[in-house]
């Protein structure tokens, strides 16, 4: 990423929240269920958060053979203590499932070859890919989840003077920090496991290059703000999505209490819808967002 380790904090801190924000309709986005300081052995002090996402739209159509549209609300755990912090991901309908992103971030254009310390046979199994935030996918996830066609090349921030990003970008800036990004995945499910496992990792590269593309391309919005400052437009932002929340609530239960096709003073009501397991071998993809 052409920023600093301290800019990258804010600018991450940002993204989050802008995209959080824009993914909310009425039964789709992300629900914040706790965000509190921490403090452990294994990380230090940091911000631990639970979510739940909802993306019952985005289940690709093979998987919908077996498996209802809400196969894709998804429980998440997250140990920030930046620059290390570390993700888990759980579906409550297939309850097996586990995936796991740990994250080191760092001051150099990704030339660490083992930064997370790996051993000998987990080295072996290591998938190793570099992302570059200017290049863009074309794949289903990258469909579903990205919607930023920014052109790098020309690109160019107001406030900060970066930009364009060129080839060989990585080599050039300064400054420029690199997210290192090992990514567990875990589906013991005889048939369709392994599918399941490769949808995962192809969403999850798809969400880094979308979510470090917005962090570079919303740099003017971003750019002089303090983490606290940061903190606050994102509690803002929840307090914003509870308040919509008890009002759609509130009026849902309105709702119940018209009779069936019964005409208000808006218009007419209509009626609101709503395998043996062997085990598996986790992969890991080892991703570098930087080059």
């Amino acid at each position: 990423m052409p920023m600093s380790l301290e800019e990258y904090q804010v600018a991450q801190a940002y993204m989050v929240t802008k995209m959080q924000q824009q993914s909310r309709t009425e039964t789709e986005g992300v629900d914040v269920l706790e965000n509190r300081p921490f403090k452990d052995d294994q990380f230090g002090e940091g911000q631990y958060t639970s979510k739940v996402y909802r993306l019952q739209s985005k289940v690709p159509s093979w998987l919908t053979t077996f498996a209802p549209a809400d196969a894709l609300i998804l429980e998440e755990e997250a140990w920030n203590a930046y620059p290390r912090c570390k993700t888990v991901i759980k579906c409550p309908y297939f309850t097996k499932f586990r995936l796991t992103v740990e994250t080191i971030h760092t001051a150099e254009n990704g030339q660490l070859e083992n930064v997370h310390g790996l051993n000998k046979e987990q080295l072996a199994s290591r998938q190793v890919e570099k992302i570059d935030i200017a290049s863009s996918s074309t794949d289903y996830w990258s469909y579903v989840i990205g919607s930023n066609t920014t052109d790098f090349s020309s690109f160019k921030s107001a406030r900060s003077g970066r930009g364009p990003l060129s080839d060989g970008w990585q080599s050039q800036c300064n400054p420029v920090m690199t997210a290192y990004k090992l990514v567990t995945v875990d589906a013991p499910y005889w048939g369709f496991g392994y599918r399941l496992e490769q949808a995962m990792l192809s969403g999850e590269r798809a969400l880094f290059i979308e979510s470090h593309r917005n962090c570079f391309c919303w740099i003017d919005e971003w750019y002089g703000l303090s983490l606290q400052q940061v903190r606050e437009l994102d509690q803002q932002n929840q307090a914003s999505l509870n308040e919509r929340k008890t009002i759609a609530t509130s009026n849902n239960a309105s709702d119940e209490q018209v009779p069936r096709h019964s005409v208000g003073k808006e218009g007419f009501y209509t009626e609101r819808t709503q395998l043996p397991q062997p085990p598996g071998q986790p992969i890991q993809v080892d991703a570098s967002i930087a080059n």
